[in-house]
């Protein structure tokens, strides 16, 4: 840890922590060691709580005329206990934007319904339970504040799967045992191990498996036709028909998608199901059919006595592959969600944890699915609007519409139902696009990891692929001749601490639970560790092709000097920097690649220039940058770090 110049006071020194113990524990310390903070935070209005509180912490009177929300009046704002604001204008826009995320929850939970061999009835009634859940914990333990949740795309296989396995009188009791493990996960807080066992890229490969999964599942609803015929009348007229609207409404899907998906995700949805439904007005169309379940209240035991202990033994391992997937993806939502938040409010994976068992448990009770803040409504609702998790209600209140009247889903014809689902299955298969920035190994093992869930199993498939990943770092380690109590060091750290996904080999990012805040810090390496200053720059245009603010700003000095390639003015400090490069990660697609270097030594003092091109896009068409750059860095027993650096563009 390093201490700010001048403050006497240790502090971390990178990244958001500047910011947001700023504004928490030197606003607190003022009083006793009489300092003046440097960069004073910032207020805003974004919290009731939130005036009265940064105005006592940040007396400057120019913070009062700033508008622009800091993450340390976001922290002050949670630190006051208060979820939310419930005003009449905040339940008129909760109420627009949980009636149009109902909408797009309908087509969606009807397709995973359909995918899982549910009765839809008990999908929707899932759903509306989920929300009404949602809402009460969100009142005293908010996971996040916008999410919407629904049943779980990615559990989708998994559940078919177990209603032809244990049949689905059997069902109420997985999903019972599902929630009871959550729960336990939920009261010792153990989902954090399991994103720490589980590497982030073997995610992405077994929600791709998943993904293939549910798109081939729906294929066939696409070039479905009402009288099947065989042999050289396969592509009939009316063959050739349903396959033209699949294609047309998926063109219109995607069109709508690009140009709509900052800002209104929800209209290619509600577009493809009307034209969907204005077709099977005029057309003779395969259209969905629904078969009356009523919903019965039950205890959710079997008869124990008819069944067999190896049943029962799978059905909990069933139980627990469940568990793990569904806190995989509330994770993965709740990262998103948070990054949608209209006031910046960070996300508890632990609290929405809590709403998904009590949910799912009660589900149990009647016969429902399994349940998660869907990515998909919670964008929606989102960016329709929502301050609250008041809006799902409002989203319930759709959704039992058609729960009171079903056959009004009659009016939906298969295609557009597949084309939906088609596109939730590719959304998870081109995650690995993602994983390619990590390297050829992690690549190549999530791709394996997919066609294993695909081929395999979920569960049989993630469990060889670890398998083979701690065996490859087994061999590395022995081929180093690293000693046992090493190995074992190594995996109790992983382990051991709370360590932020965002950490990287010289950052460590955790969660500080004094404040609730991010905790910055570089890591010490031995000198047989020490990077040199290409792979520190390196490090430097990772952190900006990545988009990740913590990696970046890391790497300059704490008092560290930027005049940046678009900027107008010079920068000092963590502060400012980190505002300038929020600003750069605004424009679309951004990446830095350097082009040449040279590098001059004096003393303990190294300068790097040479020549980058930064491109971006803008409205699809990519813009490049070429610009000249100077590095002026210090290597310290800690690592790295940027003392100035100067970059602009070449002259015209």
């Amino acid at each position: 840890m390093l201490c700010e110049k001048g403050a006497g006071v240790a502090a971390p020194f990178t990244g958001d922590e500047y910011t947001l113990r700023k504004g928490w524990h030197f606003g607190r310390r003022i009083g006793l060691l009489g300092m003046k903070m440097s960069h004073p935070a910032e207020s805003t209005l974004v919290h009731p709580h939130a005036p009265a509180l940064a105005e006592d912490l940040h007396p400057h009177p120019r913070a009062r005329a700033r508008r622009k929300p800091l993450a340390s009046d976001l922290l002050i704002a949670e630190k006051a206990k208060k979820p939310a604001v419930f005003t009449l204008e905040n339940l008129k826009r909760d109420a627009l934007a949980g009636s149009i995320t109902g909408l797009l929850a309908v087509p969606l939970t009807v397709g995973i319904c359909l995918m899982s061999e549910y009765p839809i009835e008990t999908g929707l009634m899932t759903v509306i339970f989920a929300c009404v859940i949602g809402f009460i914990t969100f009142l005293f333990k908010p996971g996040n504040y916008v999410g919407t949740p629904g049943v779980a795309a990615g559990l989708a296989p998994v559940l078919a799967m177990s209603v032809h396995k244990f049949g689905m009188e059997n069902m109420p009791f997985l999903i019972f045992l599902t929630s009871l493990s959550q729960a336990i996960a939920w009261k010792f807080n153990l989902q954090r191990f399991i994103l720490k066992a589980i590497p982030s890229y073997l995610i992405e490969g077994l929600l791709a498996g998943i993904g293939l999964k549910i798109a081939l599942k729906f294929l066939p609803y696409t070039y479905g036709v009402l009288h099947e015929t065989h042999g050289h009348e396969w592509l009939s007229l009316e063959r050739m028909e349903i396959i033209a609207l699949s294609f047309g409404a998926l063109l219109l899907f995607l069109h709508l998608f690009a140009k709509y998906k900052a800002k209104y995700p929800a209209i290619p949805y509600v577009a493809v199901i009307i034209v969907g439904i204005v077709s099977g007005i005029y057309l003779e169309l395969p259209m969905l059919h629904i078969e009356h379940t009523p919903i019965k209240l039950a205890l959710p035991f079997p008869d124990f006595a008819k069944m067999p202990p190896a049943m029962l033994l799978e059905i909990f391992g069933y139980a627990m592959m469940l568990s793990l997937i569904d806190v995989i993806e509330q994770v993965t939502s709740n990262s998103a969600i948070e990054k949608l938040d209209p006031l910046g409010r960070p996300a508890n994976t632990n609290n929405s944890l809590l709403a998904i068992w009590i949910a799912n448990m009660g589900s149990s009770f009647f016969g429902g699915m399994t349940n998660l803040d869907g990515l998909a409504k919670s964008a929606t609702n989102a960016l329709a609007g929502a301050v609250t998790k008041l809006s799902n209600l409002f989203t319930a209140l759709v959704l039992l519409v058609f729960l009171l009247d079903p056959h009004l889903l009659e009016h939906l014809p298969y295609f557009s139902l597949a084309v939906l689902m088609i596109f939730t299955g590719w959304k998870m298969i081109v995650g690995l696009t993602h994983v390619a920035a990590h390297g050829s190994y992690p690549l190549l093992l999530a791709l394996f990891c997919g066609i294993l869930t695909y081929t395999v199993g979920i569960f049989e498939g993630l469990i060889v692929v670890l398998g083979i990943h701690l065996f490859i770092h087994f061999v590395i380690f022995r081929h180093e001749h690293m000693p046992w109590i090493e190995m074992l060091k190594k995996f109790a750290h992983r382990f051991g601490d709370e360590v932020d996904p965002r950490s990287t080999e010289t950052l460590r990012v955790h969660r500080d639970h004094e404040v609730g805040g991010l905790r910055y810090s570089t890591v010490s390496h031995n000198a047989a560790e020490k990077k040199t200053l290409d792979e520190f720059i390196n490090d430097w245009a990772f952190g900006v092709n990545t988009h990740s603010l913590p990696a970046v700003v890391g790497c300059y000095d704490m008092s560290g000097l930027l005049w940046g390639t678009f900027a107008k003015e010079l920068r000092e400090g963590h502060h400012k920097i980190k505002g300038y490069f929020e600003h750069l990660f605004e424009l679309e697609d951004v990446h830095v690649e350097f082009k040449n270097g040279e590098v001059r030594q004096y003393g303990g003092i190294y300068i790097q220039s040479g020549k980058y091109v930064f491109t971006f896009k803008r409205k699809k068409e990519l813009i490049s940058v070429p610009a000249r750059y100077s590095f002026v860095c210090k290597k310290e027993k800690t690592g790295w770090f940027i003392l100035e650096h100067h970059s602009s563009e070449f002259p015209a």
